[in-house]
């Protein structure tokens, strides 16, 4: 049996980001294609983490700055090696390499962070993405990788056109979902049996407290003046004490924070709104919204790489006065409305069908099995990167574990 060790940021929470929706999504792929899946993690199991021992999935604890993991993968020899995320390829990759070298290394960009960093600090920046620090080390990290995993077609172009990144290196795999069938969309309630506007997004990702901020702010203001009895929740783990302070039942405004089945949620609002200024990668909450029947008006940060040249589910608006107008003309007008959800339905059988895109994975680790020296040979800048990378980067984690070592024996001899 294939052995895959996962090397996870965070524990992955299925009610909780699109990022631990998307790690589920691919440890189900692993786990449904007969691989032996084992997930070690520096972090701690949140109260909202996915109960990995379910799936059939092995949990491990490794630790940053230590030795004990290269004994561990020295004996593990894992066919496959997962990232999740550039920042635990910084971490580990080189440990990986050195004790198993021929495990086939794969980064899951989840999304470009550089590209969402670059988009945050200024919405009107003019100063060149490549000029980016973190462009580069998460470029890096793709080039020292066997495979990247991306899961936006703006994001592969990016890569591809501006950082001149080879195609053979990057796999676009979006999220991946079971087709919607008729039978489950007739038991989803109808456009009478709906009501209010609903928002949801994890509160520790900046773009989603970014987003409801400017929900109060701009924009509900303006849905409330033509539809005053109508509400907005607003839903989402890790509310900041800024969010809680935009509750106001007042205003019809009510920030309800975080609910363990968001789809229940979801299916029961009318309209769904993502007014989303900066971000990167697909958006799950929008996903989620297309297979609960709801339609959605978001920002064209919010429907990057959404789309792939479909109708969208709902409207798409910049402006604060549009977007208002969108989400008023989608809740009041029952046409359109039904229109809107049948095209979010072809967008998630079109567009996210995990069918397709598991013969597209298998085929592709097939190949990096076969030929994996010849891939590696091809890529230059990685192994130039790599080697550079060994001596500088080791060096560093073995005077952090000296330090380490020497700070609790210093302090044990204190007791």
């Amino acid at each position: 049996m294939i052995r895959v060790l996962v090397i996870g940021y965070v524990w992955p929470e299925p009610n909780s980001s699109a990022a631990g929706k998307r790690m589920l999504q691919l440890l189900e792929y692993f786990t449904s294609s007969n691989y032996k899946v084992i997930f070690g993690t520096t972090a701690a199991p949140s109260t909202n983490a996915a109960n990995l021992l379910e799936l059939g999935i092995t949990s491990v604890k490794i630790e940053l700055n230590n030795s004990s993991f290269d004994s561990y993968i020295n004996e593990l020899q894992p066919e496959i090696v997962l990232f999740d995320r550039f920042m635990m390829e910084e971490q580990f990759g080189w440990r990986v390499s050195k004790n198993s070298p021929s495990s086939i290394k794969i980064l899951d960009t989840e999304d470009l962070h550089f590209l969402r960093n670059y988009r945050e600090k200024d919405l009107n920046s003019t100063d060149s993405i490549t000029n980016s620090e973190l462009a580069k080390r998460e470029v890096a990290s793709i080039y020292r990788c066997d495979l990247s995993l991306i899961i936006s077609e703006v994001e592969m172009n990016l890569l591809k056109e501006t950082f001149n990144v080879s195609e053979s290196l990057l796999l676009y795999i979006p999220f991946l979902f079971n087709r919607l069938i008729d039978s489950e969309i007739k038991l989803l309630p109808s456009f009478e049996e709906r009501q209010h506007f609903v928002s949801i997004g994890n509160f520790k990702h900046k773009p989603n407290v970014d987003a409801v901020k400017y929900l109060k702010k701009d924009i509900w203001p303006l849905i409330r003046k033509e539809l005053p009895n109508e509400e907005l929740h607003v839903y989402g783990a890790y509310p900041t004490a800024s969010v809680l302070q935009l509750n106001n039942p007042k205003e019809n405004f009510y920030v309800k924070g975080w609910v363990k089945d968001a789809e229940v949620i979801v299916k029961s609002a009318k309209v769904s709104l993502a007014a989303l200024r900066f971000g990167a990668g697909l958006k799950g909450k929008l996903t989620e919204a297309m297979q609960c029947g709801t339609p959605a008006v978001t920002t064209s940060v919010g429907a990057e790489g959404m789309q792939g040249g479909l109708a969208w589910n709902g409207f798409i608006e910049n402006d604060p006065k549009l977007f208002a107008e969108a989400a008023i003309k989608l809740y009041t007008t029952k046409a359109l409305w039904q229109e809107s959800q049948l095209n979010g339905y072809q967008l998630i059988n079109k567009l996210y069908n995990k069918d397709d895109y598991y013969k597209v994975l298998h085929k592709k680790l097939n190949h990096l099995k076969e030929k994996l020296s010849h891939h590696r040979e091809n890529n230059f800048i990685g192994s130039m990167l790599m080697h550079h990378r060994l001596k500088s980067t080791q060096y560093l984690s073995k005077y952090i574990e000296v330090k380490t070592e020497l700070e609790i024996l210093k302090s044990s001899n204190k007791n």
